[in-house]
């Protein structure tokens, strides 16, 4: 579990840039990529010296941190619904007589799911993934706008893509931290606040 929570912040770090380097801008109205995500209190957070040392590769870093910091930011608010017992009515297979509600919260979920809705949610991922939000698409603008609406002021969108970029980033550590948290306690996020369990370094009872 360390490997993995050290894995993805290092995975993360390259992705905080200094303003002082020379300017990037991106189609996003000319927003410069290489001023985002320079937020205190770390400011430039770059520990490994990848800025440095690998210049070129940052444009697809920041693309992989976006996307990441999307599914993660996803799957938090997911986790968060599901573990309220907010599900859909009727099947998820009418085949297996499975119904949304028999699907368990938490890690285990994913084995309640067949094979072939598996087999389904991965074709979705590669659709998205290829055609309809390709990644090699790195300024991550996919001509939605924000809600709809496409943000003109360069200085407002900026601050909406470092508020994005913020909040993807807590998003990958509060899905990280979910999981492992789970793995330790054995307890889903409901069962744990039920219980008043918050810190996962505990015996399972009390707040530790």
């Amino acid at each position: 579990m360390k490997l993995a929570v050290t894995a993805l912040m290092i995975g993360s770090a390259a992705a905080f840039a200094p303003s002082a380097m020379p300017k990037a801008s991106t189609s996003l109205n000319m927003v410069n990529e290489l001023e985002l995500g320079v937020t205190e209190p770390l400011g430039v957070f770059d520990p490994l010296g990848w800025l440095e040392t690998e210049p070129e590769a940052f444009e697809r870093r920041r693309a992989v941190e976006r996307k990441h910091g999307r599914v993660a930011m996803a799957a938090i608010v997911g986790c968060i619904v599901h573990n309220n017992h907010i599900v859909f009515d009727g099947y998820l297979s009418p085949s297996a007589n499975l119904k949304f509600s028999d699907v368990p919260t938490g890690i285990d979920g994913i084995r309640a799911i067949p094979t072939a809705g598996l087999a389904q949610i991965l074709a979705f991922f590669a659709l998205v993934e290829l055609a309809w939000m390709p990644a090699s698409k790195y300024d991550g603008d996919y001509g939605v706008g924000y809600f709809g609406v496409d943000i003109a002021d360069p200085e407002e969108k900026a601050r909406k893509l470092n508020v994005e970029l913020n909040n993807g980033r807590a998003a990958q550590m509060g899905i990280m931290g979910n999981m492992v948290a789970e793995v330790l306690t054995g307890q889903t996020m409901y069962e744990q606040y039920s219980a008043g369990h918050i810190s996962p370094f505990g015996d399972g009872q009390g707040v530790f």
